[in-house]
């Protein structure tokens, strides 16, 4: 599987903003996606995941709310929908894929990483 995430750009505060991921091979829909971030100087951060199924959903505190994580099994494409941004939550970020049709919150449970899309947002 490989993954391109997208969608970055320079947003203000209070803005929004929709990243995708587009996924190539036939076991895309077998499998949860989780999307993580990493700031710099900062350790990569789980900020939620969707079951393979996209029934299921999970997001970090820190996003809770204004975030919203989608997928289209058909499109073979998922989607983190940002809103009320804040500029602590300026990162490059990640959408990762494989094995697991449940999503997990550690990196090293994802075989499959997009290359990174970067997100900034000013005060």
């Amino acid at each position: 599987v490989q993954l391109q995430a997208s969608g970055g750009g320079l947003v203000q505060a209070g803005g929004s903003l929709r990243l995708s991921c587009a996924a190539s091979g036939r076991t895309f829909s077998s499998y949860a996606m989780g999307w993580f971030r990493q700031a710099p100087g900062k350790e990569r951060e789980f900020v939620g995941g969707i079951s393979s199924n996209g029934r299921s959903t999970y997001y970090a505190d820190s996003v809770k709310g204004r975030f919203t994580i989608s997928r289209d099994n058909a499109k073979n494409m998922a989607y983190l929908q940002m809103n009320s941004l804040k500029p602590e939550d300026t990162a490059v970020y990640y959408c990762a894929t494989g094995p697991r049709t449940f999503y997990s919150w550690q990196p090293h449970e994802y075989d499959y990483w997009g290359r990174g899309t970067l997100v900034t947002v000013s005060s």
